[in-house]
């Protein structure tokens, strides 16, 4: 396979992140730090090379859920769609220090995440193909971590403390304005509150438009509504022409 400069330049941002951010150190009440960027690397870095060289806009998610991104190393990635729909598979090796209650599969992986079935569920259903969605579109998280405590809850990367915070979201920053370099997108979409708040601190100096949808977690009430037909009234709304199912 001939990989395309971009995917190369994104593959190079994507290690560069993996490395900073596995330097970075965590305390109670985490107790275990994912990192995808290493043990997921062959399916990851098979996704980037799912990128255009240049998109109209970017999706970016806050970091892995448990059973998405952690399992197979694809933003929002339910093993079902990456395998199936994305046509993406790779081994996984397991993570340091693994979770006893939060294993990692890989592509074996039996749970399904909401959040990843409706994002890719949705793109599946206006696009019809990956190479229609990705010629125009990517979708990336901002924080390639997943953090658990010792029950194995998750915990998001808001809620580290300042300290632990401060260098994460620097390194992040840093991989977000790199990747807006090289998808040259005129627009970056938060899916939720969070991801829309650190594109714009990130890419305050950027001229890239930013906005927000609604993020998909079935922990949030109006996404459980009809997350689909809301999240396309939102895009519309941002002047994105999205494909009617």
């Amino acid at each position: 396979m001939v990989v395309r400069t971009t995917s190369s330049e994104l593959i190079r941002i994507s290690r560069r992140l993996g490395k900073k951010v596995d330097s970075l150190s965590f305390g109670p009440p985490v107790t275990h730090v994912y990192n995808p960027l290493v043990y997921a690397r062959k399916s990851h870095e098979k996704y980037l090379q799912l990128a255009g060289d240049r998109v109209e806009a970017i999706f970016f998610g806050m970091n892995p859920g448990p059973w998405g991104m952690a399992q197979t190393g694809v933003p929002f990635g339910e093993v079902s769609f990456a395998r199936d729909w994305l046509g993406l598979t790779a081994p996984v090796s397991k993570p340091d220090g693994e979770h006893p209650k939060r294993p990692v599969e890989g592509f074996d992986c039996g749970r399904s995440e909401v959040s990843g079935r409706r994002i890719w569920g949705w793109v599946r259903d206006a696009f019809g193909s990956p190479d229609a969605f990705f010629a125009r579109f990517f979708v990336g998280n901002y924080c390639p971590l997943a953090f658990l405590e010792e029950t194995g809850r998750n915990r998001t990367p808001d809620k580290l403390p300042a300290r632990e915070r401060e260098p994460l979201f620097d390194a992040c920053d840093r991989a977000l304005r790199e990747t807006v370099h090289a998808l040259q997108p005129a627009m970056v979409i938060g899916v939720g509150a969070f991801a829309e708040a650190r594109a714009n601190a990130a890419l305050s100096d950027v001229d890239v438009r930013i906005g927000r949808i609604l993020h998909p977690s079935p922990a949030s009430p109006a996404a459980n509504r009809d997350w689909a037909g809301e999240a396309t009234r939102q895009i519309r709304s941002l002047g994105i022409d999205w494909p009617t199912v």
